[in-house]
């Protein structure tokens, strides 16, 4: 089955320093120092179902090249499966939004495939594992290793990243599936409070949020010019061809450059001047990308010159998302029956993959392009393009629901509206636009925000006081709490 090992270059956690505070500085020194010393000569390995494509991935790229900075040895393996096994998770992924998916449930049938893929790749990861080494475990697809590395005497954390504020019959029959293997991880990490399940015991429960790296790919300052020539170099944007270089710096210091090009599906590109409302994200129903495209036909284009960029990966690009193809033939023969003067005003983009941080590049430039950034989804489990826009100071119109909840302070440092009120979406996205003075407010305390709470280095810390507390055998639920959003917005 060969597992995956993805190759990640070591950079120095001191460079997170320089976006924190005085006070969160000396505070990430001191627990980086402490996680090297009680951690040495474990290994800390991480395991999930895809190298590239959603924010887990891109997470992971980033605080493993800055645990490896630290002197750690952390290392990431992407898990194998066939179409069947990924039908069955991401199944159990809707599931854990409170959603159906494909409609067709979970059966017997389904575990013991479910369960001969996780042990396949058990099997191959089993005698790389020393006693004491720890296994950071990531979502559906890999809980089915938790028993055979813990016999291989491994500490084990499974996290999840999914879940929905109020679990009805379909979250619980998800959560029955898994937890005869969740229940004997050595500890379980949730997001949010919750989203912590029925049935698990709550000592070895903790609340990890994700975070962004501010000077990924993703998230570095851009020059206007240098935005303006990635976009208009992927084929996105319009206008007087930029003087800069489509340029970037990659994670690891070295420099990058975006050549490779976006696909515009039967759309034009983004007028140099145009007003522009942007969703980001995997073409996924959970994101409701239709829902969107319907708030712009019928409420938002009557009332503003705007245009709606709606962009995401290359179809096929995501190896553990088989309907990611399907939403965007429903996206793309959605659009092609909207009036010739709507569609003018809409750009579907999918995105290269090829280089992942090419990808990031491209849609650092579009959030910075972008006078409004939406995130219109039915069911979140963090919503890392919230965190990422705020970071850029741009306003965020959200779906008040999962994690978005957590990062929005209704108001203050973003809107939030109800996820399938397209009038009341209108109304923020509009209003935004009308009004930058408060648009630019909202963002800067956006940014504060997330300064406080969101970057690497909190999420990088609070896995290192994780595994210290496993090995002293203490409760992880006692992790450090975190700030309340509403004192910082303030």
């Amino acid at each position: 089955m060969r597992l995956e090992s993805v190759a990640i270059a070591p950079v120095p956690p001191t460079r997170l320093a320089e976006a924190l505070t005085a006070e969160q500085g000396e505070r990430f020194a001191e627990v980086v120092d402490r996680g090297r010393r009680e951690l040495a000569d474990r290994v800390i390995w991480n395991v999930n179902s895809t190298a590239r494509g959603g924010g887990v991935a891109e997470m992971l790229r980033s605080l493993l090249a800055y645990a490896r900075g630290a002197g750690l040895d952390a290392r990431w393996v992407v898990m194998r499966g066939d179409r069947d096994f990924f039908a069955v998770t991401k199944r159990v992924h809707n599931m854990l939004h409170g959603e159906p998916g494909d409609g067709h449930g979970l059966t017997a049938a389904d575990g013991e495939a479910y369960l001969a893929t996780a042990r396949a790749n058990a099997d191959e990861l089993a005698p790389l594992i020393r006693p004491g080494d720890f296994v950071l475990l990531h979502d559906p697809q890999t809980a089915g290793l938790i028993e055979p590395l813990r016999a291989a005497g491994a500490h084990v954390v499974w996290r999840c990243h999914v879940g929905t504020d109020a679990a009805g019959p379909l979250a619980r029959a998800a959560w029955d599936f898994l937890l005869p293997h969740v229940r004997e991880a050595d500890a379980v990490v949730f997001s949010r409070h919750a989203f912590v399940w029925d049935g698990l015991d709550h000592e070895r429960v903790a609340i990890v949020p994700p975070s962004i790296d501010p000077f990924s790919p993703k998230n570095q300052d851009l020059e206007p010019a240098v935005a303006t020539a990635i976009l208009q170099r992927a084929g996105i944007a319009a206008g007087p061809v930029s003087t800069a270089a489509p340029a970037f710096t990659r994670l690891d210091g070295t420099p990058g450059r975006v050549d490779r090009r976006a696909e515009l599906v039967a759309s034009d590109r983004l007028p140099a001047n145009a007003p522009a409302l942007l969703q980001v994200s995997r073409w996924d129903r959970l994101k409701d990308p239709l829902g969107l495209l319907d708030a712009f036909r019928c409420e938002i284009a009557p009332r503003s010159p705007a245009h709606l960029v709606l962009a995401g990966p290359s179809p096929g690009a995501v190896a553990d998302d088989p309907e990611g193809l399907e939403t965007l033939h429903e996206v793309t023969r959605a659009a092609a029956g909207y009036p010739r003067g709507i569609r003018a005003r809409l750009h579907l983009c999918t995105l290269p993959m090829d280089d992942v941080e090419e990808n990031a590049a491209i849609v650092n430039a579009l959030q910075r392009r972008a006078q409004v950034v939406i995130q219109k989804s039915l069911a979140e489990g963090f919503g890392l393009t919230v965190a990422e826009a705020m970071w850029k100071a741009r306003p965020v119109v959200a779906s008040a629901v999962g994690g978005i909840r957590e990062q929005i302070v209704e108001g203050e440092t973003g809107l939030l509206v109800a996820p399938t009120d397209h009038a009341a979406l209108a109304d923020a996205a509009v209003g935004l636009l009308e009004d930058p003075v408060r648009a630019a407010a909202i963002g800067e305390r956006g940014r504060e925000s997330v300064r406080a709470i969101f970057l690497g280095a909190r999420h990088l810390g609070q896995y290192l006081d994780l595994f210290e507390r496993l090995l002293g055998r203490r409760s992880v639920a006692e992790l450090a709490p975190l700030p309340p959003p509403r004192a910082l917005a303030s």
